[in-house]
């Protein structure tokens, strides 16, 4: 029988690369996003079911997830892929953008996990696939909203996979670099505080240069390329980096002043 892959997020970038790779070696998808009805494309593909998933609805979750057992049978694997960046300086996020950033970026894929964990500790088996990002070990200007949800995402699977390797359910934490997706552009949501200019300079230096970063990365492609390698490699490795560049070595090694000034060369040149 075809393994299942459940996958939210799945309109665009990583998650639609995701999809689109799996099906291509004979997974089963239930692709998963707020508006299936928009994902046409994906619904043509052959072993792709498109299910309504907002993360921050457990009810939706809930129905997902009962949609594709009904479809498909089993699920083997869940990637929580869905999540978007706040971006600009954190005096001028307005406390909605915060929390909103949090609903989705932790709590939603605190929710998804929470509801697939029965139907997986029942099977005895089952991935549970985290795409964090690299920023979830290291920090960039401006992105002090979204670190701290990668952060929350680190410390998270890495103390759940504690608990669930007794039943066979293995986390995996997907650590992208820059990748050239819809990040830098749709997914991105820029803070604004009328009258607070103080950071202007500041960002009109940063904002660009972090873009061309995106602009000149490889595509999702690769990242779908480890997730599938992180669920069927067969180890019980938890950090998967993808087009890391070394950075993390280098953050490792480094003290932090020597590192900082690396980041701020980088990105303020």
């Amino acid at each position: 029988m075809n393994k299942v892959i459940l996958i939210t997020g799945a309109s665009s970038g990583i998650g639609r690369e995701t999809a689109k790779l799996f099906q291509t070696k004979n997974w089963r998808v239930a692709a998963t996003m707020r508006a299936p009805e928009k994902a046409e494309d994906l619904q043509r593909i052959a072993d792709v079911e498109c299910f309504r998933l907002d993360v921050t609805d457990t009810d939706s979750i809930k129905k997902a997830i009962e949609g594709a057992l009904e479809k498909f049978g089993r699920i083997d694997a869940v990637v929580n892929n869905a999540g978007y960046a706040v971006v600009g300086s954190f005096e001028s996020a307005a406390p909605e953008q915060i929390e909103r950033q949090f609903q989705t970026n932790v709590f939603g894929l605190m929710n998804v996990t929470r509801e697939i964990l029965p139907y997986f500790r029942q099977e005895k088996r089952g991935f549970i696939v985290n795409v964090a990002s690299v920023g979830g070990r290291m920090t960039f200007p401006l992105y002090s909203l979204y670190n701290s949800t990668k952060w929350a995402v680190e410390g998270f699977s890495e103390s759940l996979q504690y608990e669930l390797e007794q039943f066979n359910i293995r986390v995996k934490i997907i650590e992208p670099g820059p990748i050239k997706t819809d990040f830098y552009d749709r997914s991105a949501e820029l803070t604004r505080r009328e009258g607070l200019t103080a950071y202007d300079w500041f960002i009109d230096k940063a904002l660009p240069n972090m873009k061309k970063a995106g602009e000149t990365a490889p595509d999702g492609r690769v990242v779908a390329e480890t997730i599938f390698e992180a669920i069927t490699d067969g180890s019980k490795k938890l950090r998967y980096g993808v087009n890391t560049k070394g950075i993390l070595t280098a953050r490792k090694l480094l003290p932090d002043w020597a590192f900082f000034k690396v980041i701020k060369s980088a990105i303020l040149k």
